[in-house]
């Protein structure tokens, strides 16, 4: 354990041209971030706590579109000390920096996503729909913890669409993929949608539109998504529900117009 905590704080020094390719996309793939016996190791933690914690007991027949998506459990590095060693990672904080130009970060959240064989698809989105965040300084890392074909359903990436305003007021639902991949079918970002390989990770900022296919195969897609914001962002007046639970959960006793800091949100670089 101890040589993977100090891999996972081994800072990565990322090139001008990862850097430009994700202001210009907002979006990046990036290989070998994390190494096997890493994501070995994360995959049965992860596992282990997503069992323990889960209180969703319906057949995917029986659930929305939303719930056919993924189980979702969020904040994990709370309960366990392992998982805290990778949302607190310097090496993926340090990257989520690089990326998007700033001086530092914050921890907004962390979510294990969980999407069962036979899951659905998630559907076009963009995330930060959801949070009360004054800035588009905001990025997610999502982890596979292990190697994930197409079949498997990764994350799919509208590149450069940021630039859109239209859909941005929808959230997850059968008309958010319906309209949003109606108005990127008339545009001309490309549709990136790629396998992940293992210690492969993905970097993808709030207002991108994202979505992924849906799990046939017969594994369960296994990941860790931590989602970083400027170290000093900004709590804006909620525009949504979502944004009013989001400021209820995740930055609880923040004001709006004042720095995000509160114990739920510490500086992680």
């Amino acid at each position: 354990m101890k040589s993977i905590v100090q891999r996972l704080n081994k800072t990565m020094k990322l090139s001008t041209s990862q850097i430009d390719f994700y202001q210009k996309n907002r979006f990046i793939k990036i290989q070998n971030v994390l190494d096997e016996a890493t994501i070995r190791y994360y995959n049965q933690k992860t596992t282990e706590l997503v069992d323990q914690i889960n209180i969703e007991t319906r057949k995917l027949e029986e659930r929305d579109t939303y719930g056919k998506a993924f189980l979702q459990l969020f904040n994990l590095w709370r309960l366990d000390e392992n998982i805290r060693d990778l949302v607190f990672s310097k090496r993926l904080a340090g990257i989520a920096t690089q990326l998007m130009q700033v001086e530092g970060v914050r921890l907004y959240h962390d979510q294990a996503l969980f999407k069962e064989a036979g899951g659905g698809i998630t559907p076009w989105h963009a995330d930060q729909y959801y949070w009360p965040l004054a800035s588009d300084h905001s990025i997610t890392a999502w982890i596979p913890l292990q190697f994930t074909p197409m079949e498997m359903g990764p994350l799919e990436f509208s590149a450069g669409s940021h630039a859109i305003k239209e859909g941005r007021e929808l959230a997850i639902s059968d008309e958010s993929e319906t309209l949003i991949g109606e108005r990127l079918r008339v545009t001309d970002f490309p549709l990136i949608a790629e396998p992940f390989d293992i210690g492969e990770v993905s970097f993808h900022s709030g207002w991108i539109f994202h979505r992924a296919g849906a799990n046939t195969s017969k594994e369960t897609r296994k990941v860790m998504t931590i989602i970083y914001m400027d170290k000093n962002m900004r709590l804006k007046r909620p525009e949504n529900p979502g944004q009013h639970a989001d400021w209820d959960a995740w930055c609880p006793g923040a004001a709006v117009g004042e720095i995000i800091d509160t114990p739920l949100n510490p500086i992680l670089f």
